[in-house]
């Protein structure tokens, strides 16, 4: 097992592993996507209470659960960096930090325009989880402004993975703000004790897109982690023998 694990730290190894599995994630995340989005906008009843305004959920919730964990996988890898200095860790960090920041904004402003009509107003700064999530996009903003400010990579790499270890409470944060404080966004639904609280198609559709974003998101990473990994490789005799190769490597 721990041969595997070596072998998947390999820079040229993953770069090759990752160009089979995009495919192979991308696809079957778009399928997923339609019939969400299809089921969820259109055969899924109306909620008895919001009406068909709760319908933004279906984009809403997915993006709000991957901002989460994009983060982790950010200061994961961060963590696999330090300790076992890797360096294809610290490429999966920098690769997951703008697809993070992108899923955070998607969470904040899709909730945002929940809140107009269910709250009557755009922003609430007294909502723990609205301030909570907001802090996180700048954490992921800070994450990519200190990469980029420090020209030395492996400097940048031990910068970054720190500030991404320390941010790693707020996501806690995030996740417990509604069951910690007095909230008015909505508290857990699928994850609630006794089962979820959603009749059944509505919620088949949610876990499809959930599923369908989790894979796209893979597929992303995946694709970005191959851009860095070229990036931080450039010098290398497998990169240079790659794009010297007739076909240009994949």
């Amino acid at each position: 097992m721990w041969k595997f694990f070596h072998r998947l730290a390999s820079p040229p190894h993953f770069y090759r592993l990752a160009a089979t599995l995009i495919p192979w994630l991308m696809f079957p995340g778009l399928l997923l996507l339609a019939w969400g989005s299809y089921n969820g906008l259109f055969v899924a009843p109306p909620d008895y209470q919001q009406g068909d305004a709760y319908r933004i959920i279906y984009v809403h919730v997915p993006a709000a659960y991957l901002s989460m964990m994009a983060y982790m996988f950010m200061a994961i890898g961060g963590g696999i960096g330090l300790i076992w200095r890797m360096k294809l860790a610290h490429a999966v960090a920098a690769a997951a930090a703008p697809i993070g920041a992108a899923f955070t904004f998607l969470a904040l402003a899709t909730g945002s325009i929940w809140g107009r009509p269910m709250w009557g107003t755009w922003w609430e700064w007294g909502d723990p989880r609205l301030t909570s999530e907001l802090i996180l996009l700048f954490l992921y903003f800070g994450y990519m402004a200190l990469r980029s400010s420090i020209d030395d990579i492996a400097k940048a790499d031990k910068a970054s993975a720190v500030l991404a270890l320390v941010g790693v409470v707020n996501v806690v944060i995030v996740h417990y703000s509604v069951e910690w404080w007095s909230s008015l966004h909505q508290g857990q639904t699928i994850l609630k004790k006794g089962g979820p609280a959603m009749d059944p198609e509505m919620l088949q559709p949610l876990l499809a897109m959930i599923l369908g974003f989790t894979l796209i998101f893979g597929a992303l990473l995946a694709r970005r982690v191959r851009t860095e990994v070229l990036y931080r490789e450039r010098r290398t005799r497998w990169v240079r023998k790659m794009v010297l190769a007739p076909e240009g490597g994949r």
